[in-house]
């Protein structure tokens, strides 16, 4: 016979159980940010996308900035895992620019989020609305572009990438062409605006070769 469960465990289970069920729904909450949009994330509509309660759903989020918030980060450790790390393993130099491009460009075809990147989706969105969510998106993005910059500026160091080169704004063209791809993608089921990027990524990199 399995022995009794002690209050201790069944404790753990609980706190394990919660923690599942969190991450299952900030999962849905992000993918249905970038269809509805961050402003159209509620608890009514979350609770329609996963067949919960509303009173299911305010147990874990008290309110709607609340849950907003929770999908971004979750939305940005997701962007980590499908695009940064990816992009980071490859050799420091133009190949880690070209990596960590194709990564995003990658994760964009594999519609990791149905509606295209999360965080070009929710830029476009709060652009003009001030408040903790839009700031919270805004620092993900600036993040992403001293990413971006600071891999150009490795190949550079390196000897790849010509000295005259103004590495900011190639990082910023760089990411105009991934950005274009994604919209491209999701607007008109343009697959073809993928190769279009990475043709033109390849271009901008060859341009300013060393």
């Amino acid at each position: 016979m399995k022995p009794a469960p002690t209050p201790e465990r069944s404790s753990r289970r609980r706190r394990s159980d919660g923690e599942r069920s969190r991450r299952a729904i900030l999962l849905a909450a992000a993918e249905l940010a970038t269809v509805e949009g961050l402003d159209g994330l509620s608890i009514g509509t979350l609770a329609k996308a996963t067949g919960m309660s509303k009173s299911g759903l305010y147990a874990h989020f008290g309110s709607k900035a609340e849950l907003q918030l929770a999908a971004i980060d979750t939305a940005g450790r997701i962007f980590m895992a499908e695009v940064v790390r990816p992009g980071l393993s490859e050799p420091e130099g133009v190949a880690r620019v070209q990596g960590i491009c194709e990564a995003f460009l990658g994760h964009v075809e594999r519609r990791v989020f149905p509606g295209g990147c999360f965080f070009a989706s929710a830029a476009s969105e709060l652009d003009t609305r001030p408040g903790p969510v839009k700031e919270r998106v805004a620092a993900f993005q600036l993040e992403w572009m001293r990413t971006l910059e600071r891999l150009v500026g490795e190949a550079q160091e390196r000897g790849e990438i010509d000295d005259e080169a103004d590495t900011a704004q190639l990082a910023f063209e760089l990411n105009a062409l991934l950005l274009g791809a994604n919209a491209s993608f999701v607007l008109h089921g343009d697959a073809g605006a993928l190769e279009r990027a990475r043709l033109g990524i390849g271009d901008r990199l060859e341009r300013w070769a060393a």
